[in-house]
């Protein structure tokens, strides 16, 4: 079939390959407990309230996941006014989204060009059988069918890669945001706490 559907199909299984790779990458990726495991912010708080929150446990911190990253950033500050330990938090999370993001505009264009692919190797396909018409007529089917089935392999092709790297594509751009919206949450939280605008209940709650 790869043959059949001539050169076209080359970069079609190749863009195949590639958003399998990514899609297999970012499940491991972007795993909940890997980006922003349970319970972080309260241990942090147990540091906080023990006495214990110092530079080696920072640095620990910042090493154990994208949200320990964020809450490490904040943490350095925390001696500072919110407004500071905020906007450091802030400038950590829009790089922590960024590496959440990683790969995924190359599996949307994956997803956007592989039916444009297909639709050229179609166009392909059929001027091959209006030249063969030219030359030969209509009274050889066999003249003809070479460029009709690299017109329909290519587009079939390029169909097939494009519908699962577009699904994928929108259920990592949703678990990103996911993601996002639990980290912004949980750092928050820490600071709001540490500056008095928060029950501490609510981070005693992150301990169970």
């Amino acid at each position: 079939m790869i043959q059949a559907g001539g050169w076209l199909m080359l970069p079609i299984l190749l863009s195949s390959i590639i958003a399998l790779a990514i899609t297999g990458e970012r499940f491991w990726s972007l795993q909940h407990k890997r980006i922003a495991p349970k319970h972080l912010v309260g241990q942090v708080w147990q540091w906080y309230k023990g006495g214990s929150l110092d530079e080696e446990h920072i640095t620990a911190l910042s090493k154990n996941s994208p949200l320990g990253r964020i809450l490490a950033s904040g943490l350095v500050n925390r001696e500072h006014p919110r407004e500071i330990m905020k906007e450091a938090i802030e400038e950590t999370g829009r790089q922590v989204v960024m590496e959440l993001e990683r790969y995924l505009n190359t599996l949307g264009t994956i997803a956007s060009i592989t039916p444009l692919l297909g639709l050229l190797g179609t166009v392909i396909g059929m001027i091959k059988v209006f030249a063969a018409i030219t030359t030969h007529g209509v009274g050889n089917p066999g003249v003809l069918a070479g460029g009709i089935s690299e017109a329909l392999i290519t587009t079939a092709a390029g169909l097939s890669v494009a519908i699962p790297s577009l699904i994928f594509y929108r259920f990592f751009r949703g678990r990103v945001d996911e993601l996002v919206l639990v980290m912004e949450e949980e750092a928050l939280k820490i600071v709001d706490v540490m500056h008095g605008e928060r029950e501490k209940e609510n981070i005693q709650d992150s301990v169970a």
